[in-house]
């Protein structure tokens, strides 16, 4: 089964927090997001601190500071949040740029699983923020994502 990891969940959730904030109401500050949804501090400040090395948050200090959405929610997609926790996204432990498995030249199911990769990364890709948040309407067709294992939010 695949599923996203608890930073990741926690990354998505925070993330989403932000952006339902209403325009001007000033950043989120860690502790806040982590009563929001029962998250221990000490990891979500990390998650928070990844997040913004990965350029998808800013930082604001003082009396007002916290967290703030570093792009419009509509610029920021699902795959941004996960590979920004998790790293590159992966179905297999094979890839086109590396050769080194014992079966790579005889492999049966390298190249499907990496279409398949693709469509999974090109799903989360699709989805952005704004979407999450309740901002954007999916076009007439498009699936919905819906991540098993996932805490409510």
């Amino acid at each position: 089964m695949l599923r996203l990891s608890k930073k990741s969940d926690y990354a998505l959730m925070s993330m989403k927090h932000l952006a339902t904030r209403p325009g001007d109401a000033g950043a989120a500050s860690a502790r806040e997001i982590a009563e929001a949804y029962s998250i221990p501090l000490d990891l979500l400040a990390k998650v928070l601190q990844q997040l913004v090395r990965q350029h998808l948050l800013v930082s604001v200090q003082g009396t007002r500071g916290g967290y703030r959405l570093a792009r419009t929610p509509d610029a920021i997609t699902v795959a941004d949040i996960v590979q920004a926790m998790d790293g590159p996204f992966s179905v297999t432990a094979c890839s086109p740029d590396d050769h080194a498995c014992d079966q790579y030249s005889t492999c049966s199911i390298r190249d499907p699983l990496w279409k398949i990769r693709n469509r999974i990364f090109q799903t989360l890709n699709d989805v952005t923020l704004a979407e999450m948040a309740g901002d954007a309407v999916p076009e007439p067709g498009m699936s919905r994502l819906t991540f098993v294992g996932s805490r409510p939010s």
